[in-house]
C-alpha cells in the first residue's frame, strides 16, 4: 500500500497561533480531534507498481524501491521507517509483504487486485512510529493504468480511492495552547512543543520527521511545516469551522508531490 498515506494519518497535522493568547482564553485548537474518514480526500497523484521477473519495484517510493520479490529480507536504503522489505507472491492476484527497521517488524500489509483486475484491497498493520498499540486498517484503490503485459496484476498505477477502517489512534491528535507554546501529543507517540513564532522545534516520536514550525494565518487559520534534517517534507493549512466543532485540514507532501485534505472533528 501507500506508506506516504500511512505517515500522512500518522503524523501531526494541524498548526498553532503566531502570538500567545490571554491566559483567560481558550484557544480554539485547545482538545482532542479526530479524523472522518468519510471526509477525506486522497491524493489524485497514483502509486506505480511493477512486479514482473522476480522483481517488486515501488516507482512512485521516494526514494524509488527495486528487490526482489521471493519473501526474503531485502536491504533498502534512503527510508527512515524501514531497512529491508520482504515482498511475497501469494497467487496471481496478491502480494505480501514485511517491512523492517533494526530487524524488527515495522508494517505488514497485503494487496490484492480483484478479478476484473479493475481495484484493490489492501489491509495493513504498522507501528512505524514507535508505537506499541499498532495502527491498522484497510481500503480500496482504482487502477488507472495498467502494467505491461506479463506483468503480476499488481503492476500498473493505482490512486487510493478510500479508508475502510483504520484504527483511532492513527486518526486522533490532542493540542494545547499555554501562553507562547503550542504542543501536540499522540496515541502513537509523536509529539511537539512548538514556540508560536514559526521557529523549528524538535518533532518526537516520528522517524520521518526530526523538527516542526507553526505559524497564524488567520484568526481560525494555522499552518504547520514539518521537517526532515532541515527539508520541508510538508505543509498542512488547518481551518477550525466558525462553530469550533470541525476543521479542515490541508496537506501538502512536498516529498511525493501529492495533495489530500481531512475533516477532524473536536472530541
Amino acid at each position: 500500500m501507500n506508506k506516504s498515506l500511512v505517515a500522512v494519518l500518522l503524523g501531526g497535522l494541524l498548526g498553532a497561533c503566531l502570538m500567545p493568547s490571554p491566559a483567560t482564553a481558550q484557544s480554539a485548537f485547545d482538545g482532542t480531534w479526530k479524523i472522518d474518514l468519510k471526509k477525506v480526500e486522497m491524493p489524485k497523484k497514483p502509486d506505480v507498481l511493477l512486479l514482473q521477473n522476480g522483481m517488486y519495484h515501488c516507482k512512485t517510493c521516494v526514494p524509488p524501491v527495486s528487490v526482489k520479490a521471493d519473501g526474503t529480507d531485502q536491504p533498502v536504503s534512503g527510508h527512515p521507517y524501514y531497512d529491508t522489505m520482504a515482498v511475497t507472491v501469494v497467487d496471481d492476484h496478491a502480494i505480501h509483504e514485511i517491512d523492517k527497521k533494526d530487524g524488527k517488524v515495522i508494517s505488514d500489509s497485503t494487496m490484492t487486485v480483484a478479478a476484473d483486475g479493475k481495484t484493490a484491497n489492501f489491509e495493513f498493520t504498522d507501528s512505524s512510529n514507535n508505537s506499541t498499540d499498532p495502527v491498522t486498517g484497510n481500503g480500496t484503490m482504482v487502477r488507472v493504468a495498467k502494467g505491461p503485459a506479463g506483468a503480476h496484476a499488481v503492476s500498473g498505477s493505482w490512486r487510493t480511492q478510500s479508508y475502510g477502517s483504520v484504527s483511532d489512534n492513527a486518526l486522533t491528535r490532542s493540542y494545547k495552547v499555554d501562553g507562547d507554546t503550542f504542543s501536540m501529543s499522540a496515541p502513537t507517540g509523536e509529539s511537539y512543543s512548538a514556540k508560536m513564532d514559526g521557529s523549528d522545534a524538535p518533532y518526537k516520536g516520528d522517524p520521518g520527521a526530526t523538527s516542526v514550525s507553526v505559524r497564524k494565518l488567520g484568526q481560525h487559520v494555522m499552518q504547520e511545516t514539518a521537517k526532515r534534517d532541515g527539508k520541508v517534507i510538508s505543509v498542512a493549512k488547518m481551518t477550525v469551522a466558525p462553530d469550533g466543532r470541525s476543521m479542515t485540514i490541508a496537506v501538502d507532501d512536498k516529498l511525493h508531490d501529492t495533495h489530500m485534505s481531512f475533516v477532524a472533528m473536536k472530541q
